[in-house]
C-alpha cells in the first residue's frame, strides 16, 4: 500500500462579496460602504480588531468601484500624485502610518478631496486614537465617516468559521461548528486560531475534522482561549 503523503498547505482566503456573511455585528458597516455618496468629505474610515473582516469588506468596495488599494506604511514612498488620480481608492491599516508619512499621507487626502474622489480607509483604532503628529491630517481623517465592526455574533462566529475551514479546503464534521461556537472565544483571532490549530492537528493525525479532534485541541491549549 503506498503511502499518504501529507502537505500543510497555506490557506488561501476569499474576499468575494458572496463570502461576507451580514449579522447584526457588521451590518452598519456593510451599509455604509454601500452608500459612498453619503460619506463626509468623500472617506469612510472601517474600524475594528484584527481580523473583522475589515479587509475583506474594502476588497470588496474595491472590487465593485474599480478602486485601487495600498498600506498605509507605503505611502512614505509611494507615489502620491498617481494615487490622487484615482477615482476611488482603499488605504489599510492608517493606525500603522508611519511619522514619515504623514505629509505624503496629508497630500494624498487633499488631492482626492479636490477632485472628488473616495477614499475607504481601515484601521483598528477609530481617526481620533490615530497616532498622527501632523495636526492638519488629523483633522482631516477626524473629518471622514466611521463605520465599526463589532466582534461576532453567534452566527457571524459559525459563518466565519465555516468560510475559514473552506479557505483551508476543509470539510468539518457538521456537527463541530455549533460546538465551537459554544466554546471558543468570540473574536475574529480565536476562530481564526483554533482552524489552524485544527488543520495541523487533522495532517498530523491523519484523520479528519471531527468534534473528538477538536476537543483534545481545545484540551490542550490548542492556541484558544475557551
Amino acid at each position: 500500500m503506498s503511502r499518504q503523503l501529507t502537505f500543510d498547505l497555506p490557506a488561501r482566503p476569499s474576499h468575494a462579496r458572496g463570502d461576507f456573511f451580514v449579522s447584526p455585528s457588521n451590518a452598519d458597516a456593510v451599509a455604509a460602504i454601500d452608500r459612498p455618496e453619503a460619506w463626509p468629505n468623500g472617506r469612510l474610515v472601517l474600524v475594528g480588531p484584527q481580523g473583522a473582516g475589515k479587509t475583506h469588506l474594502a476588497h470588496v468596495w474595491a472590487g465593485a468601484e474599480g478602486a485601487r488599494l495600498t498600506a498605509a506604511s507605503e505611502l512614505e514612498t509611494a507615489d502620491i500624485a498617481a494615487l490622487g488620480e484615482a477615482a476611488a481608492l482603499v488605504v489599510e491599516d492608517w493606525d500603522a502610518l508611519t511619522p514619515d508619512g504623514a505629509a505624503p499621507a496629508f497630500h494624498l487626502v487633499n488631492l482626492l478631496q479636490a477632485r472628488g474622489g473616495r477614499l475607504l480607509c481601515t484601521g483598528r483604532l477609530p481617526p481620533p486614537r490615530w497616532p498622527i503628529d501632523l495636526p492638519d491630517l488629523a483633522s482631516r481623517m477626524q473629518a471622514s465617516g466611521v463605520a465599526t465592526l463589532d466582534p461576532p455574533d453567534d452566527a457571524l462566529l459559525a459563518n466565519l468559521l465555516v468560510k475559514l475551514f473552506a479557505d483551508r479546503q476543509i470539510a468539518p464534521e457538521p456537527a463541530l461548528i455549533p460546538w465551537l461556537v459554544q466554546r471558543i472565544e468570540r473574536s475574529h483571532d480565536a476562530a481564526e486560531a483554533v482552524v489552524a490549530a485544527l488543520d495541523r492537528a487533522a495532517l498530523a493525525s491523519r484523520r479528519g475534522v471531527t468534534r473528538a479532534l477538536a476537543r483534545r485541541v481545545l484540551d490542550n491549549g490548542g492556541g484558544v482561549t475557551t
